[in-house]
């Protein structure tokens, strides 16, 4: 019997995205430390990305742009452009998908690729890795480092704890290297290790990625239950989970949508606002993908994240719904049986326990079918029109976000 073909797993990721697109964008900054920041004209937000050049200036990404003016008063601020970033992810995977029809969007900016199968048409992987970083640069400006291994977890390490800092920005970690290479790493360094997580396990004695992977299963499991498993997994390099390109296709089991504040909410007339128009934004994703929901849920957190305040509760409909209205009142009436009266910053909804709306029970004693065909229009005239065209009179109070949001992508300028 032929012995089966070594995996050989991919994780491309493009250095500092947003500020490589801009730099590409404005050559004229090619020498100058560029951030992408909230908002330059007010001088205010974090640093969604900074290049090099600026990082070498002490400049790090999530941390407020005033900080970053303090360490490097002369540099560039750009506000972020979603819609481009976008379109500039996509045409790396176009790229990528000329090597293989393997590959899975992990994140705007990093990609998996299984090239197992493309290594007699292309050559060996750091040959195919170098002729992707060159197309990649050569038709995005976008500089990209590959981690190389034969699962997707080695492969993700490899790239952000080795191709990150080596020349040439390539690195093949063989599994048989783990334990040579891997195990010598701080544990905090793991992937899925964030810092809450390394300083239970530094409590626990185990300080690097070796100690983890030789701590007994049994002992991980009984404090962690599965997900000290999948720790452990990760730690020894072990990761059966294979490269899908449909990720992102199959069917959602939830939509939702959710809305960092400008301010502290503190009343229920504010509230009800963005409350209103998170119930609307959450339908109308509903009704595009042709579907419905017979779970609403509500969450909210207050501005301090050290002392958090808040609450998620979920509540089941009589049917299936995609209605704003609907999804409104439940999530009103969620929202005051769980509101504690304490201001909030954070607030989001979301619909799950989907169906397909061709499951839609008709009867004669309600106008369901009437709301239907009137958002039906609503959706037509915002898809050919904009968010804007048309919209409910509570959006023009001061409380209203739908307005300022009509032009941002995930919460970021378009």
């Amino acid at each position: 019997m032929p012995r089966k073909a070594t995996r050989v797993i991919m994780l491309a990721d493009c250095q500092s995205f947003y500020a490589s697109v801009e730099k590409s964008a404005h050559p004229e900054y090619r020498d100058r430390p560029l951030v992408v920041a909230g908002d330059p004209a007010r001088r205010s937000g974090i640093i969604l990305a900074a290049c090099p050049l600026a990082k070498s200036y002490g400049i790090t990404t999530a941390e407020r742009l005033g900080e970053a003016l303090a360490k490097c008063p002369d540099v560039v601020v750009i506000r972020p452009r979603m819609a481009e970033y976008i379109r500039v992810s996509l045409h790396i995977t176009s790229i990528l998908q000329t090597y293989t029809d393997l590959v899975e969007p992990y994140s705007i900016d990093e990609q998996f690729l299984d090239v197992t199968g493309s290594l007699d048409l292309f050559g060996s992987p750091e040959v195919i890795a170098k002729s992707i970083q060159s197309r990649v640069m050569e038709e995005t400006g976008v500089y990209i480092r590959i981690g190389i291994s034969d699962t997707k977890v080695v492969s993700k390490m490899a790239c952000d704890l080795y191709a990150k800092k080596v020349p040439g920005g390539i690195y093949t970690l063989p599994r048989k290297d783990v334990q040579t290479t891997l195990w010598q790493m701080p544990v905090r360094d793991m992937f899925m290790v964030g810092s809450r997580m390394a300083n239970h396990l530094y409590k626990m004695g185990i300080h690097t990625i070796g100690e983890l992977a030789q701590t007994p299963l049994s002992r991980l499991r009984d404090r962690w239950g599965v997900n000290g498993e999948v720790l452990w997994r990760i730690a020894r390099g072990i990761d059966d989970s294979p490269v899908k390109p449909g990720t992102y296709a199959h069917q959602q089991k939830g939509i939702g949508h959710q809305m960092t504040l400008p301010r502290d909410y503190e009343s229920w007339e504010d509230i009800k606002v963005v409350l209103l128009e998170l119930a609307e934004l959450v339908s109308r994703r509903a009704r595009d993908k042709s579907l419905m929901g017979d779970v609403v849920s509500v969450g909210c957190r207050g501005q301090d994240y050290d002392r958090p305040t808040g609450f998620s509760r979920q509540m089941k409909v009589n049917e299936p719904t995609n209605i704003t209205d609907e999804v409104y009142d439940a999530a009103a009436a969620l929202f005051l049986r769980h509101w504690d009266g304490l201001p909030i910053r954070r607030i989001s909804v979301s619909l799950t326990g989907l169906v397909a709306d061709s499951d839609i029970q008709l009867s004669w004693f309600d106008d369901r079918e009437r709301k239907r065909e009137l958002e039906r229009a609503t959706d037509d005239i915002k898809r050919k029109f904009g968010d804007t065209a048309i919209m409910r009179a509570s959006s023009l109070c001061s409380s209203a976000q739908a307005q300022d949001r009509s032009h941002k992508i995930g919460g970021h300028y378009k």
